[in-house]
């Protein structure tokens, strides 16, 4: 298998075997401090948004199945407050998506660069 290496020509000019890489330098990369903080940052994110996704996606069908009355609400000619919850879902998705790929260009993919040019170069 191999990965692209950035070089002078771009991101993909020189492909890495990663066979070549001893399973000694991943298990140092493992240990290490950097990989222990890039993985603290990972899910520092993931496990809030994703349960935040969770509960807004709960409360809906809970409040779809057991409060129809509520969801049933008119707010403007035909659009009650059931299809705008709806709707929400897809908002959230985008909010979300949009909300992980700034942290991962900003917190998650420097390090993450930096911890696979130490494992390449270090071959």
């Amino acid at each position: 298998m191999t990965t692209p290496s950035p070089g002078p020509e771009g991101p993909a000019s020189d492909p890495v075997d990663l066979d070549d890489i001893s399973p000694e330098s991943f298990l140092a990369v493992q240990r290490s401090q950097e990989f222990t903080q890039l993985r603290r940052s990972f899910r520092g994110f993931a496990i809030p948004m994703t349960v935040a996704f969770l509960v807004w996606y709960l409360a809906y069908v809970l409040l779809s199945t057991y409060a129809e009355g509520f969801m049933s609400i008119q707010l403007l000619g035909n659009l009650n407050l059931g299809i705008v919850f709806g709707l929400s879902q897809f908002l959230m998705t985008f909010l979300i998506t949009w909300l992980y790929i700034r942290h991962a260009n900003r917190s998650l993919d420097p390090v993450a660069t930096r911890i696979r040019e130490e494992l390449e170069g270090g071959q």
